[in-house]
């Protein structure tokens, strides 16, 4: 019995369940400082470039519009502001097809046209640059043609709202209230008619003239005609 309980194996021992509960405390509770994996709540967050792109199109876009209305200036008689709030795209639509080929409607933020317009006569369209406006440019020296167009669309529109806010013709500015002189000028061949009716000079006067502004033939037309009256009052007498 002392032999065999001298070659007796023990048998592998195992913890209470305490002390197991104990050793697995410490392992979970101390962290492996090697392992890079972290809780998806707490990963950093990857720089959204969303806005970035954004700004870089809206800048894109503005500079765009500015040299869009650089390009209108060139050749350009008369530029007019119109309020248009309210106006649907459909209806900027309709008005595009009713403008003389001559004439360019473009819808552009009030900041912009100033900067396109910095440094130009243009610059007197300052007192119109409020609220919301669409911007006329008239390539062509029959202001009233170019006027009429939109005259006709807001009257059958019902548009008493969207007026014109301003106008520059020839480095003047005309606010609303003055643009029954810009509607009612003559046109180039009605000057032209009352001219050669009138002058009686020789025809390379009448040629030198003829070249001159719309603006400049009607005062020299007037001017003509006030000395004929002239004349006749003092040959009366």
């Amino acid at each position: 019995m002392e032999a065999a309980a001298l070659f007796t194996f023990p048998s592998s021992t195992t913890l209470p369940p305490s002390s197991a509960t104990a050793a697995l405390s410490l392992k979970s509770h101390f962290r492996n400082p090697f392992l890079t994996t972290q809780h998806p709540k707490f990963s950093p967050k990857t720089p959204n470039p969303l806005p970035k792109i954004r700004a870089a199109i809206s800048r894109t876009k503005k500079e765009e519009t500015v040299d869009k209305v650089k390009e209108e200036l060139a050749d350009c008689h008369l530029i007019a502001a119109i309020a248009y709030k309210g106006l649907t795209v459909q209806q900027f639509r309709e008005l595009r097809t009713q403008l003389p080929e001559t004439t360019k409607l473009i819808v552009a933020k009030n900041t912009l046209v100033l900067k396109a317009i910095e440094g130009t006569k243009w610059e007197a369209l300052k007192p119109c640059m409020k609220g919301m406006n669409a911007w006329l440019f008239v390539h062509s020296e029959e202001i009233p043609a170019a006027l009429k167009p939109y005259r006709t669309f807001q009257k059958e529109k019902k548009l008493e709202d969207n007026d014109f806010t301003g106008a520059v013709f020839e480095g003047k500015y005309y606010a609303p209230s003055d643009f029954k002189a810009l509607e009612t000028l003559p046109t180039r061949a009605e000057i032209y008619a009352t001219f050669l009716g009138s002058l009686k000079g020789p025809a390379s006067a009448v040629v030198g003239t003829i070249q001159a502004p719309a603006r400049d033939l009607i005062m020299t037309l007037k001017a003509y005609c006030k000395k004929l009256e002239e004349g006749e009052e003092g040959a009366a007498q």
